[in-house]
């Protein structure tokens, strides 16, 4: 069962990124998501796969 992923809502990793933040705000969906650090502001794309299995908790955007 595929994750439920929109634009805006905030992905929390399992493994950090370099400059130490684990969260990353969505900011395209579709085959390929766009990720964005919320500490550096680095853009990451990923295929939905790698994504979701990267993934350890997702955030909703009103949240």
């Amino acid at each position: 069962m595929p994750l439920n992923l929109n634009v805006g809502d905030t992905v929390e990793l399992k493994k950090q990124h370099a400059c130490g933040c684990k969260e990353f705000q969505i900011i395209r969906v579709g085959m390929d998501i766009k990720i964005k650090c919320k500490n550096c502001g680095r853009l990451i794309m990923l295929d939905r796969p790698t994504l979701e299995k990267r993934t350890k908790k997702v955030i909703p955007k009103g949240e």
